[in-house]
């Protein structure tokens, strides 16, 4: 059986990185043992990383290579591996060994090792003994033989590991994943997850989503503004309609509904009735109640002075013309 190998790249594609001449020493030696190998060079598909993760449907093994050039497994790899996490079919990972190789040209290098090797088995798959070293000079890299041989080495077991299937003890970063660290599912399918990730990776169709999302949060702002605006003839008809005249009665009246800016102003003079939102100049009388009272008493349901002695409604003025507004508003219940 020929195994499919696929080397994932995560440095800046310079002259001088040691893990280049690294990964091109691996990959000649896995393709002299007949190897199918595939190289990715994430600075060159920075783009479509979140599709990435489909590469590794036909992987047997893959090889996660970067260079530490001043902090951490740098950018691209990391792109990568949280396109694993978000769009990657675990069932597949599983079953995929991963050689980590890390080269360094500052301090890091067994850190940075240690994470791709850590984040490798959170994502359920199977770690190969990888290699790491600090590289102050890719001339000396190349021209050691001693070096060389490590890295033919490397190849080597990493060929006889997924060609035998050797077995790896359990680790603990998989028992924590599966107990703590399980992601919120989205109940996908691999197939939609893939979907998914093309859909991330096509820069328009996420400018037009973000764009259709703003939409849509100004549609719904201007709705919810418009709601939140006094509607200026709301219970005005209601308190034409129950109005009673009082021959000979005059007062101001001034409700204010919590969920309102303004006050529904009542002028009675005798049988003239005028009520209208503003501002009262001299009110006799100032309510102040919630809509809910409010609806209580337009539907015949409480009066007046019923919401007053419960304590839903509270009032400042004369209590005499208080009163007064059951007489002055009949309401028929509903």
């Amino acid at each position: 059986m020929i195994l499919n190998i696929n080397i994932y790249y995560g440095g800046r594609g310079i002259i001088d990185d040691p893990t280049i001449f690294v990964i091109n020493k691996m990959q000649e030696i896995l393709e002299e043992l007949r190897v199918n190998v595939t190289r990715y060079n994430l600075y060159e598909l920075k783009n479509t990383i979140p599709t990435l993760p489909q590469t590794l449907k036909d992987a047997d093994g893959i090889i996660l290579a970067t260079t530490v050039e001043w902090y951490g497994i740098g950018g691209y790899m990391q792109h990568f591996l949280d396109a694993c996490w978000l769009f990657g079919d675990k069932e597949k990972i599983a079953g995929i060994y991963m050689c980590p190789v890390v080269m360094s040209t500052t301090y890091g290098e067994r850190e940075a090792k240690l994470n791709l090797s850590t984040a490798w088995e959170i994502l359920g798959g199977l770690p190969c003994s990888g290699m790491c070293g600090y590289i102050e000079n890719t001339v000396m890299l190349e021209m050691n033989e001693q070096y060389i041989r490590i890295i033919e080495k490397k190849a080597e077991n990493m060929y006889r590991s997924i060609n035998q299937h050797i077995a790896c003890f359990p680790a603990s970063n998989q028992a924590v994943k599966q107990k703590i660290a399980v992601p919120k599912g989205t109940n996908l399918t691999p197939q939609e997850t893939e979907q998914l990730s093309q859909y991330v990776s096509d820069d328009s169709y996420v400018q037009r989503q973000k764009q259709d999302i703003q939409e849509l949060a100004s549609l719904f702002r201007d709705r919810l503004s418009e709601e939140g605006k006094d509607n200026e003839e709301e219970y005005l008809a209601e308190l034409r309609k129950a109005f009673v005249p009082q021959a000979g009665f005059r007062a101001e009246y001034s409700i204010g509904i919590d969920e309102k800016k303004k006050k529904i102003v009542i002028l009675v003079d005798g049988s003239k009735l005028e009520c209208s939102y503003g501002v009262p100049e001299r009110a006799d009388v100032e309510v102040q109640l919630g809509r809910a009272a409010m609806e209580d008493i337009i539907n015949g349901r409480m009066t007046f002075q019923r919401a007053f002695m419960s304590g839903v409604m509270k009032t400042k003025g004369d209590f005499r013309i208080l009163r007064t507004l059951d007489q002055l508003f009949q309401f028929d219940e509903k």
